[in-house]
């Protein structure tokens, strides 16, 4: 039985322990699949060139110390402990973060934000600890992000940063996990050989690894667990060997005087080293950003005791046997291989890749994922976004980034052909997300859990200064491979600065271009034109008043349906809308006239639905309206704030209204039949397939007019509906500075060229969608 996003998460938080365990097994494959294959390559990044070969294992215990205590520190104390708390009504990630101080203080960038928006539900309920009222510093700080629109578009830029840094980590991680399982190809293979070999396996890995893309996670998902589950146990296992065989004593590496040594002795090219180390942390913001799809409890258990164990093994494992291998010095630079059994290194090999395919696979999905929450929000161009499961909500596939990622991971691969490159994007890929987590998180503190600043100062400086420290070593590695990431995200960056500026300045237009309701009620209950039966959907951002390209329609067009509705699709800064709160509905003008504004609210990670449950939910909604309506009111000033006054209505599946019923569907005609109690409304006009609206059974006496209306309803939506969409040309009004005809005649214009459509668009019939063009100077 599919469940929706809400009844989901409403069962996931009963929190039966069959149910903690189950999510917790399920987790291992989806968000710790990047996280587990890190031994991989940490080792092998870390002692490329910046530290030189050495008898002592001052070195070996040095690297251990840092990597235990940086597994200790940002995974499992700052994402286990601390962030997870920070979940947006159940889901994670930079954008939740965002999205969550949005809604507590006025900073979004949302153009069509309402009042009614605050009332959702999903508004309400997601502070961690007992709401109370702000402290002084904490008012201070609101109004001071709410007063500057400066500090406003800081935030914005941060938020998309990290969204970038997740893009480019999509690309990189991929790379480096597939060429790392690959390269255990070294130590069966001649020298000379096996680098003729590891870059085409590796790339033929990728293209098949994103050719399956479009069959969706869910298909091959209950192999993803046991994968992660089997690798995680063979590395631990390995690395107990390898304590008890070769150095029992590692263990003392574990204290923190090793890092001092290790940078006494080493100095700069220490410092240089964290940018590998750094990499035994890569994917744990995943913990965070797929934690829609989980629960906080199954997550902290699946990484406290069992992937937390395993990778400390590992990594001891490894270090055990190095500090007993000082004689080769290409043992330095093979890494993970060298240090297992050879009896069973071809097994490892080939669960490594497995294990690989399945950590690449879960940032491919979290970068579909962050770029459908960017487009949301109206920070990325619309793009075709296929729901490749009807259980699992989140499980997403986006053809054109798809092929995008895929060229830029060949081109990462043939290019760098080698680990520490690699290893240099990727770390610092992955450390920049960690920083904008951390300073959103301080906002969190302060602002959405109203604790005190120091609590958020003390946060951001502990652990800032930690990822600052492995930012700077990532960053100096900028000409070996550190330029890539930053490349990405500029791209990126400058594609959602251009899209999400022309898209306010369109919207600024369309608000200051509003036709006056004068100028409808001076049309006269026809709009001066010919009426035909049928509903009329005229697409509009607006939330309030008559957009301008109506009087050019009305203006340009002999005729017009009977019933129009002003259709305004938006996002709202929360994951997930209510099915009971989805439409917002109101009346344009007097009743007469048959104008409808119609409202629908989708949170950043709800699913669109199809064109036909579309169009009923939408008609169903206008019908309870119309029932619902309190009595007329008659002058110009009320009729235009009755124009801003909508009414929630939800959808007719999960409240108690009015019911959608069509002759010829057998099950809604056998229950309305075999229901004495309940009343039906009929269209007067016979046509080949007749709409019915069915009535709760608790419904009061109608009035006339009321049934009236409904019946021109259904006999409009029987003749059928149509969709009006505007065909916009923005461009640059005169005197605009270079810069800005740039960006709008050029970037903007490109950008909406070559997008998608709106989503519930994609679907119609040609014969059923009208456009008409009309040009924006803004």
């Amino acid at each position: 039985m599919d469940l929706e996003a809400g009844d989901y998460l409403k069962t996931i938080r009963k929190e039966s322990w069959t149910t903690v365990l189950t999510l917790a097994y399920q987790s291992l494959g989806v968000v710790y699949g990047d996280l587990s294959t890190s031994p991989l390559y940490v080792y092998k990044s870390t002692f490329a060139e910046d530290i030189q070969h050495s008898e002592t294992n001052e070195e070996i215990y040095g690297v251990l110390s840092f990597v235990f205590w940086t597994l200790t520190l940002i995974p499992l104390l700052k994402y286990v402990f601390i962030v997870l708390r920070a979940d947006d009504n159940g889901e994670g990630g930079t954008f939740a973060l965002y999205s969550k101080l949005c809604r507590h203080a006025r900073v979004s960038f949302l153009p069509n934000c309402q009042v009614a928006d605050e009332e959702l539900s999903a508004y309400k309920k997601d502070a961690y600890w007992s709401p109370r009222p702000h402290t002084t510093v904490g008012s201070r700080v609101k109004s001071l992000l709410e007063k500057h629109r400066v500090l406003q578009k800081f935030l914005l830029v941060l938020a998309l940063i990290g969204a970038c840094m997740v893009i480019g980590d999509g690309v990189l991680t991929p790379a480096i996990s597939v060429f790392s399982a690959v390269s255990g190809v070294e130590l069966s293979m001649a020298k000379e050989h096996h680098k003729y070999v590891e870059v085409p396996v590796a790339c033929v890995i990728l293209v098949c690894l994103f050719s399956l893309q479009h069959y969706g996670t869910h298909r091959v998902g209950f192999l993803f667990a046991p994968i992660v589950i089997i690798w995680l146990l063979c590395i631990s296992a390995i690395g107990l060997y390898n304590i008890l065989h070769w150095n029992p004593h590692v263990y003392q590496a574990l204290s923190p005087y090793y890092m001092y040594k290790f940078l006494r002795k080493t100095q700069r090219g220490g410092w240089m080293s964290l940018g590998g180390i750094l990499l035994c942390i890569t994917g744990s913001e995943a913990m965070f950003a797929d934690l829609g799809h989980f629960s906080q409890l199954s997550i902290k258990i699946a990484f406290t005791f069992f992937v937390y164990p395993s990778l400390i093994l590992a990594y001891m494992g490894q270090a055990a046997y190095l500090s007993r291998h000082h004689v080769i010095e290409s043992d330095y630079r093979i890494g993970f291989y060298v240090s297992v059994p050879e009896s069973i290194r071809w097994p490892v090999l080939v669960i490594a890749i497995l294990a690989a395919v399945v950590g690449s696979q879960a940032i491919i999905t979290g970068t579909f994922s962050i770029i459908k929450q960017c487009s949301s929000l109206g920070c990325f161009p619309r793009v075709k976004i296929v729901h490749t499961s009807s259980k699992i909500h989140g499980q997403i596939y986006i053809p054109e980034i798809n092929w995008i990622l895929m060229l830029l991971c060949l081109a990462v691969t043939v290019g760098f052909r080698d680990t520490k490159r690699m290893g240099n994007a990727s770390g610092l890929a992955v450390i920049t997300v960690m920083l904008v987590t951390t300073c959103l998180m301080s906002l969190v503190i302060v602002l959405c859990w109203n604790q005190s600043i120091i609590l958020a100062v003390l946060f951001i400086f502990f652990f800032g200064s930690i990822e600052a420290l492995y930012f700077s070593a990532s960053l100096i590695k900028f000409c070996e491979g550190a330029w890539v990431p930053i490349a990405l995200a500029m791209i990126f960056m400058l594609v959602m600065y251009v899209w999400h500026y022309g898209t306010l300045k369109k919207y600024e237009f369309d608000v200051q271009n509003k036709v006056s309701i004068n100028w409808l009620l001076s049309l006269g209950p026809s709009l001066g034109i010919v009426r035909v039966r049928g509903i009329g959907l005229i697409h509009t951002e607006l939330v309030s008043g008559i957009p301008a390209i109506f009087s050019h329609f009305v203006t340009n067009l002999p005729a017009f349906h009977q019933v129009l509705v002003f259709l305004c699709i938006k996002s709202v800064p929360v994951p997930h809308v209510q099915p009971e709160e989805r439409f917002l509905v109101g009346r344009i003008g007097p009743k007469e006239y048959r104008l409808y504004r119609c409202i629908v609210r989708y949170g950043y990670r709800d699913v669109h639905k199809d064109d036909i449950e579309f169009e009923k939910d939408l008609v169903c909604s206008i019908a309870e309206f119309i029932r619902s309506e309190r009595p007329e009111t008659t002058g110009l000033d009320e009729l235009e704030k009755e124009d801003e006054r909508m009414t929630v209505v939800g959808i007719s599946t999960h409240i108690d209204g009015i019911k959608w019923c069509e002759d010829g569907d057998d099950s809604e005609h056998t229950d309305t039949a075999g229901t004495s109690e309940l009343r039906e409304i009929q269209s007067p006009v016979v046509v080949k397939k007749r709409v019915r609206f069915v009535l709760p059974e608790s419904s009061p006496r109608m009035e006339v007019g009321a049934r009236e209306e409904l019946e021109e309803l259904m006999e409009a939506r029987e003749a059928g509906m149509a969709f009006i969409l505007g065909h916009s040309y923005v461009r640059a009004k005169r005197g605009s500075s270079l810069l800005k005809k740039l960006v709008i005649d050029v970037g903007y214009d490109f950008l909406r060229r070559n997008c998608r459509g709106p989503s519930y668009a994609l679907s119609i019939p040609h014969a059923s969608t009208l456009e008409v063009g009309m040009v924006y100077h803004v």
